[in-house]
């Protein structure tokens, strides 16, 4: 099979690999669609511990049965389906209570065993979920990405269900985060980048406010958007220092600043400014099987599209496309890959 291989630092490479031999409880997928996510980009260019080359990366997948170990029983050949790519022990303290994303022996496929980034991936068939033929299979691989922004937004709008909310990054994180943030009635939604493409990608997809933070002055645009109420809940899907550390800045009192992205990893923080303003500061990571399953919900709805915001390229085009997501040379939001 074909399959694209990271196989050093900032190096791609198109190899041909043996069709897996899936064992009893497994399934084989043939893939028809996989997304690009912004932690591959970090694992490209060895950013990440934790992925080794050489390694098929991809783990937001859509594609079809066509194999099925002797075990399984709930699914057939033929059935378009996603994968949930997060595998659990299923019986830790974490995996009782229902966060399963923090299961120390978590495992994650693309990462910890062969991903999609290939015709043909096996994967367990208990992490496999059927899709209807209605829906693309671009439009299903984003279960995986938007249950990680489902899981951060409704956490923080647990607090402050009509806020005005401010999403760092304009990526497919911080894109899908906003448009969740909107469905669970968010009052005003604000994004910030620093890409002006990106930004009216963002707008185009249903974010209103869209601000580059290079070029603008963010508080008074704030000011001004807000009518002077002010940001409840920020969602910082960038990760690095300075938007950290503005978050404080401009997070309301009693606010809630929600941290999903990975961008570094040590940050000097004002405690003294949070203790004194009650803010709230939270970290969000993967998603649970109920986080899966609802904003699969959603992709099926109709609620989420990925029209407008993403583009498609072969799976010989992967590394010039990670190239150009690493140089920000690319305005959408998603690249998918067509298998």
């Amino acid at each position: 099979m074909k399959a694209l291989v990271w196989t050093a630092p900032s190096t791609m490479e198109i190899q041909q690999r043996d069709i897996p031999v899936i064992k009893p409880e497994e399934v084989l997928i043939q893939v028809e669609a996989v997304g690009i996510c912004g932690s591959e980009i970090e694992g490209f260019l060895g950013h990440n511990s934790l992925r080794k080359p050489p390694l098929i990366m991809g783990h937001e997948f859509c594609g079809r049965i066509v194999e099925l170990g002797e075990n399984v029983s709930h699914c057939e050949i033929g059935n378009k389906v996603v994968v949930n790519p997060l595998i659990s022990c299923g019986v830790c303290d974490r995996c009782r209570r229902g966060t399963e994303n923090l299961c120390d022996s978590r495992a994650i496929i693309g990462i910890h065993r062969s991903g999609s980034f290939a015709e043909y991936v096996a994967v367990p068939a208990s992490s496999v979920h059927t899709v209807p033929e209605s829906i693309s299979a671009y439009r299903a691989a984003l279960a995986e990405p938007l249950a990680c922004c489902l899981r951060a937004a409704r956490r923080a709008a647990a607090l402050h269900p009509f806020a005005n909310v401010l999403i760092y990054g304009a990526g497919a994180i911080g894109l899908l985060s906003g448009l969740v943030s909107k469905i669970l009635g968010a009052n005003k939604v604000i994004m910030l980048d620093l890409n002006d493409e990106r930004l009216a990608t963002a707008q185009a997809a249903g974010i209103e406010f869209a601000v580059n933070s290079n070029n603008q002055d963010v508080p008074a645009r704030v000011k001004e958007i807000t009518a002077d109420k002010g940001i409840d809940v920020i969602i910082d899907a960038a990760g690095f220092l300075p938007t950290r550390t503005q978050a404080f800045e401009l997070v309301n009192p009693d606010g809630v600043i929600m941290n999903i992205g990975l961008g570094i990893d040590e940050t000097p923080l004002r405690i003294n400014h949070l203790i004194r303003s009650e803010i709230t500061v939270l970290g969000s990571f993967c998603y649970t099987k109920q986080d899966f399953h609802d904003a699969l919900e959603l992709l099926i709805a109709g609620k989420i599209s990925e029209e407008g915001w993403s583009e498609i390229r072969s799976i010989e085009e992967g590394q010039l496309a990670f190239h150009e997501l690493v140089a920000g040379q690319v305005g959408k939001s998603k690249i998918f890959l067509n298998i």
